[in-house]
């Protein structure tokens, strides 16, 4: 049997953490996280990080490894994870389960990323702080403009992804789309991709009651205890966001909630959108 690794995939909420536990102990693999926030140690609640019960089933890799404060990207998290997965091969494993929602993250590490131009820290800053006094929408409208194309295909709501491709249209001139090349970049294992689906309004259902179950687990403290590191690229995430928006008097608690819930389902429903054009992903329907 050749090395093979099984990619598990689906949006936010659909049960993507059982299913690659059980999947895991079958195989008797561990699970590696491809979840581009569940990263940094202080952020547990608002991502949804597996439990310690969880964990201590199965050996998990790449969750709450690192500092939001210490930067991370997908660039560096395809090295990080290439090894690993070269290292627990030459142990003996014939397959590996990777695990997350991270669509950049995932086609990362299945294919590699194109080769995009770095731009001055002073024009980021720049666009960070537009980021933060007049929000997402102001800078995603100004990326419609410059590079529709990209428009139609990232997450909207995720600040940092519409920054990374404002950025380099107005530093380089040219579309972000430009510089994508789609050249993959060859593995030495075989890629299975699994994606998990559930009706939609049952989907939407569980992201209402986990964005709940968050409030009560205390999302409101942590994300308090974040708030110095707002600006920071982990922290433009939905859950975050509208907390901090919360404490700046935008919203009460109740449209707070109900924000988060909303985008979460926005979410969710750009993570499918992204997923439904690789035809190399077969589709399974979440039972438990």
């Amino acid at each position: 049997m050749g090395r093979r690794l099984l990619v598990i995939l689906g949006p936010t909420a659909v049960g993507k953490t059982d299913y690659s536990i059980e999947k895991a102990l079958e195989y008797g693999s561990p699970v590696i996280s491809c979840d581009s926030r569940q990263f940094y140690k202080e952020m547990r609640i608002g991502t949804a990080v597996p439990t310690e019960e969880q964990r201590a089933r199965v050996r998990h890799y790449f969750i709450q490894d690192r500092s939001v404060t210490v930067n991370y990207t997908a660039g560096m998290y395809e090295a990080e994870a290439l090894e690993l997965i070269g290292r627990l091969f030459a142990e003996g494993h014939e397959t590996l389960v990777v695990t997350g929602g991270s669509m950049l993250y995932i086609d990362a590490l299945c294919y590699g990323l194109d080769d995009f131009p770095e731009v001055p820290m002073m024009l980021r800053e720049h666009l960070m702080e537009c980021l933060r006094d007049e929000g997402v929408e102001v800078l995603a409208d100004q990326l419609k403009e410059l590079d529709p194309v990209t428009y139609d295909e990232i997450d909207l709501s995720n600040g940092q992804r519409v920054i990374r491709a404002l950025e380099v249209c107005l530093y380089t001139g040219q579309p972000f789309s430009s510089f994508k090349t789609r050249s993959f970049k060859e593995r030495e294992f075989e890629i299975e991709k699994v994606g998990l689906t559930r009706p939609r309004e049952e989907l939407y259902a569980r992201i209402d009651a986990r964005v709940l179950k968050m409030m009560e687990e205390g999302l409101e403290a942590e994300a308090r205890s974040l708030l110095p590191y707002r600006d920071l690229p982990a922290l433009q995430t939905v859950g975050y966001r509208e907390m901090f928006e919360y404490f700046d008097g935008k919203h009460d608690l109740e449209e707070t909630v109900r924000l988060i819930q909303r985008n979460t389902r926005h979410y969710a429903k750009r993570q499918l959108t992204w997923w439904r054009r690789d035809p190399s992903i077969r589709w399974v329907e979440a039972t438990s």
